[in-house]
């Protein structure tokens, strides 16, 4: 199976045995970060330091002319990857031999809603998620269709992973988050990642539904909740008991819509400027109703517009059913494994796991990360692709 190891931009530049260490792992390919959003890495073996702090979300290669005077627009990244960070990463890494396809997140952002708060989802109760831009707005999605295609086609690069092409909810691993005292379950988290900004607020009404009576059958649906109840484990089952079956189906209408067609037109858009053959991959989830990095998705459909799917396996590989069963062939089904012992990865067990990956309808696997992983993290890695 063909493997691709995650990779920043900081885990190769300043290093020079980078590059071969990464090829040494066993893998053809390396998913490089070109959009990224705030993170705190750990870089255990580069000669310059340990830890790179991205303080916004970037991107991390010189930003096109075509932002002048546009809002909202990508930023640079500071001196954790300053200039082309991105283009001199993918040069060192394609001369070891590595294909490179860029990874770029999109509806994941928090500086976008520190400086724009009117583009962030708001919940029933009138909070904002700077994190999450609610993808309805349409100046939102005509920035993130232009960052889609700009940040995915970067000079080198073989293809892309489009990662948060789809609703962000309340789930979110902020720093010193403080949210885990009340389990919401997956019903609550649903409820409460329901957006009533003004767009969709709009959107509810084409569905026959008033938004505030909704955002109000929200609050009521959570209050038991609040109180200590045990949150429902009931699926989309769960929202219907809790909502009713006709308004739950009303939202799940508008927002599965509103990310469809977002979907559709970003990877249209990254088509229409990448060369023949380039490969457009989406990081997914099988239940469309869910939000995340991994955005939910209808299965058939979204093997009709892209290229394939990057499907999270670590706690397991049964999210790739639902694609394998859509799969008519010539698809791609990346199984992603955390690497990462630390970060809850099992590289040890990664050569099983990826057999039982591949019984299930993968044809690659993603190995997260090369970068963060420790030296043993990573000599079981090379391990695991060399029995594969």
């Amino acid at each position: 199976m063909k493997a691709s190891a995650f990779v920043y931009p900081w885990d190769v530049n300043g290093d020079p045995e980078a590059p071969a260490r990464i090829a040494a792992l066993g893998v053809a390919q390396v998913t490089l970060a070109s959009a990224y959003h705030s993170t705190r890495a750990l870089t255990p073996r580069h000669p310059r330091h340990r830890v790179v702090t991205a303080e916004h979300a970037a991107v991390l290669y010189p930003a096109g002319a075509h932002w002048t005077g546009r809002t909202p627009r990508p930023h640079p990244a500071g001196d954790w990857a300053p200039g082309d960070a991105f283009g001199e990463a993918a040069t060192a890494l394609a001369e070891a031999g590595l294909e490179v396809h860029t990874w770029v997140v999109l509806a994941h952002n928090s500086r976008l809603g520190a400086e724009h708060p009117d583009t962030s989802v708001v919940n029933a109760y009138g909070d904002r998620y700077p994190w999450a831009p609610c993808i309805a707005q349409p100046a939102t999605r005509a920035y993130l269709t232009d960052l889609a295609a700009e940040a995915a086609v970067r000079p080198g690069a073989r293809g892309t992973e489009l990662e948060s092409l789809g609703w962000y909810g309340l789930a979110h691993l902020h720093a010193h988050d403080k949210t885990a005292g009340i389990g919401l379950g997956d019903v609550g988290q649903y409820l409460m990642s329901l957006c009533f900004c003004p767009s969709c607020r709009e959107g509810y009404g084409a569905q026959g539904l008033d938004a505030g009576e909704l955002a109000a059958s929200v609050r009521t649906a959570l209050e038991p909740v609040w109180r200590g109840a045990a949150p429902s484990d009931g699926g989309w089952t769960g929202v219907e008991k809790l909502l009713g079956a006709t308004p739950a189906a009303a939202t799940r209408a508008w927002r599965e819509e509103t990310a469809r067609t977002l979907q559709e037109t970003a990877v249209r858009a990254v088509r229409d400027a990448a060369p023949e053959g380039f490969q457009v991959l989406l990081h997914a989830d099988p239940v469309p109703y869910h939000c995340g990095a991994n955005a939910g998705v209808d299965p058939a459909h979204i093997l009709s517009v892209a290229d394939g799917v990057v499907v999270p396996c670590t706690g397991g590989p049964g999210l790739l059913t639902p694609f394998a069963q859509e799969n008519r062939g010539g698809s791609v089904l990346a199984a992603n494994f955390t690497v990462v012992s630390g970060m809850g990865g099992s590289p040890g067990t990664l050569a099983a796991d990826a057999a039982e990956a591949r019984r299930l309808g993968a044809t690659e696997l993603r190995l997260y990360h090369a970068g963060l992983a420790s030296d043993d993290d990573l000599e079981a890695v090379r391990s695991a692709l060399a029995a594969l």
